[in-house]
């Protein structure tokens, strides 16, 4: 807890001030993006992922059901614009695990696909 004498009050104080000033769509959009770039990585879509030992399909499938419930949840809210390109960016990685599966799921049980539904 922060007390006047606390150095990182300050710091607490204004972070909290910036997000209060942050709009809702733009915090889950942001949410998004990360969830996105992570899962992105995950299944080897960055440059030198394999050779690097950043393909990790289990956790890409935990990533990408954890931003389809996101997108789904939150679609009503943030309106068309925002959730109709998450929801792109979210077929593209479903689609990438897919074709990263050496075993592919069988159609409706790949990752976030309880969500979305079935991904071919």
């Amino acid at each position: 807890m922060s007390t006047p004498t606390d150095p990182g009050a300050g710091f607490v104080d204004d972070a909290t001030r910036d997000i209060a000033d942050v709009a809702a769509v733009e915090v889950i959009t942001t949410a998004a993006v990360h969830l996105m770039s992570a899962a992105a990585v995950k299944c080897g879509l960055a440059e030198d992922a394999e050779q690097a030992g950043h393909l990790d399909l289990d956790e890409a499938r935990k990533l990408i059901t954890a931003l389809a419930a996101l997108v789904t949840a939150s679609a009503p809210d943030i309106g068309n614009q925002h959730a109709r390109s998450l929801r792109d960016g979210l077929r593209s990685l479903q689609l990438a695990f897919r074709e990263a599966s050496v075993i592919p799921d069988p159609p409706g049980e790949g990752p976030g696909e309880k969500y979305t539904g079935s991904v071919v």
